[in-house]
Formats: C-alpha cells, sequence, structure tokens
C-alpha cells in the first residue's frame, strides 16, 4: 500500500493559514485526480481544494472548523490501485510546488508537443501538473451533508480519524452504506449558507430550497433549524455554547424560585446571556488589517455634503436610454467614475507608502477597492484600471463584485492590489462616518445616504437630493489642500455632471 498524504498549499498572496469549512469526501471514498475533497476559507475567499491523487482516502487529519497551517497534511490517500492501473505514479509530482505555472496564468495548461513522441496531455491540479488522464468527463462529488450525516449515524466509531488515532473498518463500512443511500447530488446553495447550515448543524440534504430552480437560501436554512422540537430539531449555535452554562446555573440556584426577581418587560436580545464567536477567516484578517491600519497611518477625514440632485435626475434618464438597457447605473458607479476623473487632477491620493524604501509611490493606473458586506465580513474587492472604463463598465463591474463576494466566490487574487477604495455606506442609511484606510491605500472616499432635504437652490429654498461624502486619507501622503481639492472635484462632479467636460 501506497499512502499519500496533501498537505493545505500556499492558496496565494502568501497566505499562511486556512479554515476547513467542510470536507466533500469521506475515509473509505474512491477519489479521482481533481475531483474537490475540501472547501476552505482563507482570510479572504472561499476556495475549493482538488485533489492532486488518485486513489482511496485513509485518513482525514482535520475536522470542519479548524484552523490549519500552510504545509499541514490535511489528508491521506492511498494511490495503490490508481498507481497500478497507470493513472499516478507514487512518486507523482502532482502536489508539487512550482512544478509549472500558477493556476489562472496565460501558460497553465497541458504541456507536450504534436505529433510522434508527444508528451501525454496532463490535467492543471492546484499546484504543477498531475498525471495522465482518460476522458474529460469529471466525476460527481459526494454531497457533503451525506458523507458528514453518515457519520453521525454511523456513531462515534466513525468519527473523523485525528493524528495519532484510527478509525474502526465496521464504522467505516457503515459510513459508506449509509452515504450511497443518500443522495449523490450536491444541494444547491452558496458556500456562505452552506457554512451556516454547517454551524446550525443542518443537513442541506433535508432542506427544501425555496430559490430559483431549488437553490437553498439563508432563509431556507434557518427556518428549518427553527421547526419545532424532535429529535430532528438542530441545534442553535447559541444551544451547543451555553448548554454547560446552564447546567451549571441550574445546579448553583436551586431555591431560585425563593428569591423573588423584579418583573422584566420584553424578551432577551438572544437565548443566552453570552455567545462566543470564534474569530477566523475574513473577521480574523479585517481585524488585523484595520489595527495595523489605525496605529501606523496618521487618518485625517473630511466631509462635504453636496446637492446630488442633477445625478439622481441623470440615472432616471439612463434609465430610459436604450443605449443603457442591460446595465444597471447606480449613484455608487457615478461616484467611482468622478474619483477617476477627479484623480487626474490630484493624483496624490492615488499611492502608497512605502516605509522600507522611504518613498511614497505613485500609481498611473486606478485599482479601485470597492467595499462589500457580505455575510463572511467586509470584503474589498477591487477593479483593476478603472479608469479605463466608461460608466456603463463600471456599473457592471460593480455589480459583479458585490454578486460574487456575497456568494462567497472571490478569487484571492481579487481581494488585494487595490490603490484607493470607496465604501458605500449610506446603503445602510447612515448620512456619514470616517471610513479606515485600507492597508497600503492612502486613501478611502465614504458616501453616504441620498435624503431629500430643504435646501438653497438657486437663492431660494427648495426640496433636494443631498449626501454628505466623506474622505479619510493618509496625512503622511496626502496634505490637506490635496484631499480638500479631490474631495471638492467629486462634489463638483455629482451635483452638475456635464463638469466632467471641464475637468477631462
Amino acid at each position: 500500500m501506497t499512502v499519500r498524504e496533501f498537505a493545505l498549499p500556499d492558496l496565494g498572496e502568501g497566505l499562511t493559514e486556512a479554515d476547513l469549512v467542510s470536507w466533500e469526501v469521506a475515509v473509505g471514498d474512491t477519489v479521482a485526480l481533481n475531483q474537490v475533497i475540501a472547501e476552505v476559507e482563507t482570510a479572504k475567499a472561499l476556495v475549493q481544494l482538488p485533489s492532486p491523487f488518485a486513489g482511496v482516502v485513509t485518513r482525514l487529519f482535520v475536522e470542519p472548523g479548524t484552523t490549519v497551517e500552510v504545509g499541514a497534511p490535511i489528508i491521506a490517500i492511498d494511490v495503490t490501485s490508481a498507481a497500478g492501473a497507470g493513472d499516478a505514479a507514487p512518486d507523482s509530482p502532482a502536489a508539487s510546488p512550482g512544478d509549472g505555472p500558477a493556476p489562472g496564468s496565460p501558460d497553465h495548461g497541458p504541456r507536450g508537443t504534436d505529433g510522434a513522441g508527444a508528451a501525454p496531455a496532463r490535467t492543471s491540479v492546484l499546484v504543477g501538473y498531475g498525471p495522465p488522464v482518460e476522458g474529460g468527463a469529471h466525476p460527481r462529488r459526494r454531497a457533503r451533508a451525506a458523507t458528514w450525516a453518515a457519520r453521525h449515524d454511523a456513531g462515534a466509531a466513525a468519527t473523523l480519524a485525528v493524528p495519532g488515532g484510527t478509525t474502526a473498518p465496521q464504522a467505516d463500512a457503515a459510513v459508506r452504506t449509509h452515504a450511497r443511500s443518500r443522495p449523490a447530488e450536491r444541494p444547491r446553495s452558496y458556500p456562505p449558507v452552506r457554512r451556516l447550515a454547517h454551524d446550525l448543524g443542518v443537513d442541506l440534504a433535508d432542506v427544501v430550497g425555496t430559490g430559483d430552480d431549488g437553490l437553498i437560501t439563508r432563509d431556507d436554512v434557518l427556518a428549518f433549524a427553527a421547526r419545532p422540537g424532535g429529535d430532528d430539531a438542530a441545534p442553535s449555535v447559541a444551544d451547543d455554547v451555553g448548554q454547560e452554562r446552564n447546567g451549571r446555573a441550574a445546579s448553583a440556584a436551586p431555591d431560585a424560585e425563593a428569591r423573588r426577581e423584579p418583573a422584566r418587560v420584553g424578551q432577551p436580545l438572544a437565548a443566552e446571556r453570552e455567545v462566543r464567536i470564534p474569530v477566523t477567516g475574513v473577521r480574523k484578517h479585517t481585524a488585523a488589517a484595520m489595527v495595523a491600519s489605525a496605529f501606523t497611518a496618521p487618518h485625517a477625514t473630511e466631509f462635504l455634503t453636496v446637492d446630488v440632485t442633477p445625478s439622481v435626475e441623470l440615472l432616471a434618464e439612463l434609465a430610459q436610454d436604450r443605449r443603457f438597457a442591460g446595465h444597471r447605473v447606480t449613484v455608487l458607479a457615478l461616484v467611482a467614475k468622478a474619483m477617476t476623473v477627479a484623480l487626474r487632477r490630484t493624483p496624490s491620493l492615488n499611492a502608497h507608502w512605502d516605509d522600507d524604501a522611504g518613498e511614497i509611490v505613485q500609481y498611473g493606473y486606478v485599482d479601485l477597492g470597492i467595499a462589500a458586506a457580505t455575510p463572511r465580513g467586509l470584503l474589498v474587492p477591487v477593479i483593476r484600471d478603472a479608469e479605463r472604463l466608461d460608466l456603463a463598465g463600471l456599473s457592471d463591474a460593480i455589480g459583479a463584485l458585490a454578486q460574487a463576494a456575497r456568494a462567497g466566490t472571490t478569487p484571492p487574487g481579487d481581494l488585494v492590489g487595490g490603490t484607493i477604495s470607496v465604501t458605500n455606506i449610506g446603503v445602510f442609511g447612515i448620512d456619514a462616518g470616517t471610513p479606515i484606510l485600507v492597508p497600503g491605500q492612502a486613501a478611502i472616499l465614504g458616501t453616504g445616504a441620498v435624503r431629500r432635504l430643504p435646501w438653497e437652490y438657486r437663492d431660494e429654498v427648495a426640496l433636494r437630493s443631498v449626501m454628505t461624502l466623506s474622505l479619510s486619507f493618509d496625512h503622511r501622503v496626502v496634505d490637506g489642500e490635496q484631499a480638500s481639492r479631490f474631495l471638492a472635484d467629486v462634489g463638483e462632479i455629482l451635483s452638475r455632471p456635464a463638469m466632467v467636460v471641464a475637468m477631462v
């Protein structure tokens, strides 16, 4: 028997760890090359890991919810049968970093030459190149819910193997038998919904999706978890956290009835007095980045309230223009366009403080970060070369980034490298704030809610659409005059869109 261990690879951008969200396979399963075996959450995105080997799973080293360091083994696969069939040699370099270009690069793809003596086609894996494979059909992935529910039903003997421990063969057989009796197709849902289901102990195979084409939504999972009692009722996270505490409280206060406590009005905020939430993934990364930013760059913030009625009217006109059919142009898209125009006049805000070199790096392009609130936390995906896009292109890019961020499918490479950012706090009904800089950037613009307010207009008071802009900047890189000029230009464009003609 030849067993190969697969260690957690560097998933890009120098990440040192990731949280294992779920397994797609169980001990005893036969996996094919490139079959998705697990889903992990880095500090930036959810990533599906393909198997670098073909064979039989013999061991899973970590449980879902565990933080794993890069280089630590996560799964062991017996490749004996696969190697005997010519599918994978024991010394195959499939999992060796540096064997070839990174996935997604222009040179990434099958190697070899045409004609006689041509090298066999190889399929790409997470790193390097895999062994030759026949046929193009991708094997069906076993539903995560089925495998883990099967493991739970098989009893304690079938619990996940950990270093130093073993799994009983009888339990493995029970798991495989039970898993085969469940649906083979994975229930359709987005990664954040699957994570929520895992946290609540909900088997997605038992949930009926109410979304498009049976898509399981967040509300479906919450409704299933909250259904009335019975053995099948899914426990809540709060129940798990507070179970021991409740037991201690009950034993410590046997005569609580004798102490007449004052009557309480209303319902408690949560089922438990305290709920402890592990800081992992995006939340952990965001916290570290915000602390580093706040205590490294000297922040300064300026505010400007402008009459954006002409911009609101422009949006109404564009909505009726057939040339913009299919493009959802929003106030945020107008602000993004205004920023790219204003940066031509004040490029010092599109810069970075290089402490090591003792230099200010000023960029000749605009990689615009768009702050997005997601179920996993705050993400800032980046629109590359935003200054080259017209208004329709910016609108499409913002919509695509927001959708991918909410679905948890944003590639890690799209979450780094921004030169300046914008955050739309107005979507939450907030007028203004003091945004914290994204580390490595010199400025971030916050857009407040558009409100109908009495405003001076042509020497009279009229009801106008008004918005407040909040600009935070790194005072090492940007002087107050430069920040003021940039903010004034953005406000001028939003209050008089025709001014773009005079600025470019």
